[in-house]
């Protein structure tokens, strides 16, 4: 049975065939299926999003785990010779804090573009 679909045809340069392809690739999708999401107006998600979250929520997961360990070696009597210890622990924390901020910022400003491109 022949297919009752049609076609529609488009010119692009080549940087708006990039910047689409780019577009459908960060949304998991073929060119085909992200364009006509597009213009049918339907949601499109964007899986860099998704991925932005998970690394959000494993450097969350690592501050409290380096939280817990920092807490555990103050409960355990600091005599001083667990300083070397606690200043790389906090070190840790910072180091993870730092990167949970910097992704996040990256998460928000991908967001606000997306934002701001809407009609």
């Amino acid at each position: 049975m022949p297919s009752t679909k049609k076609r529609i045809t488009t010119y692009l340069t080549d940087d708006e065939y990039r910047a689409m392809s780019r577009a459908a690739a960060q949304a998991g999708l073929s060119l085909s299926k992200y364009v006509k999401r597009v213009c049918l107006g339907h949601a499109v998600t964007s899986t860099v999003d998704y991925q932005a979250f998970l690394a959000l929520t494993k450097a969350n997961a690592d501050l409290g785990r380096l939280g817990g360990l920092f807490k555990m070696s103050l409960s355990e009597g600091s005599s001083g010779s667990n300083t070397p210890e606690i200043r790389r622990i906090l070190k840790s924390i910072e180091l993870s804090k730092e990167n949970m901020v910097r992704r996040f910022n990256t998460l928000v400003e991908g967001l606000s573009t997306k934002q701001s491109r809407k009609p």
